[in-house]
């Protein structure tokens, strides 16, 4: 990423966004290292089953909406 495009989206994102990003960030790590420990697995496996977990959320919404919402393909 150049200077000027890493500056372009600072202005555009501000510190706002930076702040959300290390939230977002923080809670992750949490959540990886708090499985890592409940299960005992290394943070790599951790890591993915956290993301089979989000994929699976995913997933479920995904029918979800497409169950009971009939046009939801039209909202966009």
């Amino acid at each position: 990423m150049s200077a000027l495009t890493s500056s372009t989206f600072l202005a555009r994102r501000g510190i706002s966004g930076i702040v959300s990003w290390f939230i977002r960030i923080v809670i992750y790590d949490i959540c990886i290292t708090g499985i890592s420990d409940v299960l005992g697995v290394s943070r790599m496996v951790a890591l993915f089953i956290f993301l089979g977990i989000l994929g699976v959320i995913a997933f479920v919404g995904y029918m979800m909406r497409n169950k009971y919402a009939t046009d939801a393909g039209s909202d966009f």
